[in-house]
């Protein structure tokens, strides 16, 4: 028998002072045609090339909102325990109650990690939902756009991907055969030289091995593609700056995540030491954990993960942050076409968007889980349809859930 996390007890909730809830607040959900309640809030887990957690919120008004929280365990869990805080609120007050939830799973460690992911998933659905009730597109709930479409960049594998000839084959084959100008590849990948994986630190010869996939790649491109390289928090300090410097000749768009991301006084270090544009930002927590990235000027481009650090009006707050000090926004995304569909929304409303991640060329399928085409030649279009503007394909769903995943209910 499954745990029911609905009904667990909240001791937060008998002596809290900042409960945010319509009842505590006294605000009215009578506001003529959007008088609407949320009835119910339900997830499930599609087996994608991640394990996706799809968020459904439901309404009375026979309208629901699809979101996504950030891949992996744990969120479903949590989502079902806050539920609960949902049922009967108005889904167009998104801001409260997304300062709600958090203050609400403030005792279970609501400043980041999985739990702000799971608050995430609904808060793309909320947007939905508003959308829907409101009939605007989400990126009218928060702000409005610049463009009218967004650039996608491919993030690139082969069966080798430490060999530098067939990444630069790859990324010769996305850029003429799929259409995208604008690329990223993995750089924390086996070299041979390896003497020990422990200690982060990487050798001569491993340096070379990962400047000649560097070379490669961008020398086979051109300027037909921008190109990004990922170390996935691989390297220590030294490291890093020994590769961004061994790096600095050739045109990188940008060097993801080459040092852990807990320390960002190092981070400053390792950025303000070379001219080879350093991102970071898909383990960094909402707008507060971003300032001192900002402030101390240790980042040249932030990859906020949308389903992951926040949310929408989370990751626009990063943006607008972000702007202050002239840093632009490359979004980090591993998501089904819902979470994908969320960030394009946010790319398309600020001023300082790149570019948004695809990450799921190689699954073919990915597709069709909406009803709608999402990027052609390496571009998204932003959708003027209501909310998110896509539709699930219920059926594609069912067909990839994740082994013991229940569906989800209709509207």
């Amino acid at each position: 028998m499954s745990m029911d996390y609905r009904q667990l007890s909240d001791p937060n909730a008998e002596y809290t002072m900042r409960d945010l809830s319509a009842e505590t607040m006294g605000v009215s959900n009578s506001r003529g045609p959007r008088d609407v309640e949320i009835t119910d809030v339900q997830t499930t887990i599609v087996d994608g090339n991640y394990p996706w957690t799809l968020v459904r919120v439901y309404t009375d008004a026979g309208l629901v909102g699809n979101g996504e929280s950030y891949w992996g365990a744990g969120e479903r869990e949590i989502i079902e325990r806050m539920a609960p805080f949902l049922e009967g609120e108005n889904p167009l007050d998104i801001d409260r109650l997304y300062e709600h939830l958090v203050q609400k799973l403030s005792g279970e460690g609501s400043i980041a990690g999985k739990a702000i992911s799971a608050i995430s998933g609904i808060e793309l659905a909320l947007h939905d939902v508003a959308g829907k009730i409101l009939d605007v597109p989400a990126y009218q709930l928060i702000g409005g756009k610049y463009r009218d479409e967004m650039r996608m960049y491919c993030d690139c594998h082969t069966e080798d991907e430490a060999d530098p000839d067939a990444c630069a084959d790859e990324a010769e084959r996305v850029v003429d055969d799929l259409g995208y100008d604008a690329l990223k590849f993995d750089l924390d990948v086996p070299s041979g030289h390896e003497k020990d994986r422990a200690n982060r630190h990487l050798r001569g010869p491993e340096i070379e091995h990962k400047a000649e996939i560097v070379e490669k790649v961008t020398e086979r491109v051109g300027d037909r593609a921008d190109v990004a390289f990922d170390c996935h928090w691989s390297f220590s300090s030294g490291s890093a700056h020994r590769l961004a410097d061994r790096l600095e000749e050739y045109d990188v768009w940008w060097l993801e995540d080459p040092i852990p991301p807990e320390n960002h006084d190092v981070q400053a270090e390792v950025t303000k030491r070379t001219s080879t544009p350093i991102t970071v930002g898909e383990n960094v927590y909402r707008n507060h954990g971003n300032r001192r990235l900002f402030e101390e000027q240790a980042v040249d481009i932030v990859a906020p993960d949308v389903p992951r650090v926040g949310g929408m009006r989370e990751t626009r707050k990063i943006a607008d942050l972000a702007d202050m000090y002239y840093v632009p926004v490359a979004m980090h995304n591993v998501s089904s076409p819902i979470g994908t569909m969320a960030s394009i929304h946010v790319g398309a409303s600020i001023s300082n968007s790149l570019a948004v991640e695809y990450h799921s060329y190689e699954l073919g399928w990915w597709s069709d889980l909406v009803e709608e085409d999402i990027i052609e030649d390496g571009y998204a279009e932003v959708p003027e349809k209501p909310g998110l503007g896509i539709t699930l394909d219920l059926d594609a769903v069912e067909e990839h859930l994740a082994d013991g995943a229940e569906m989800f209910d209709e509207a």
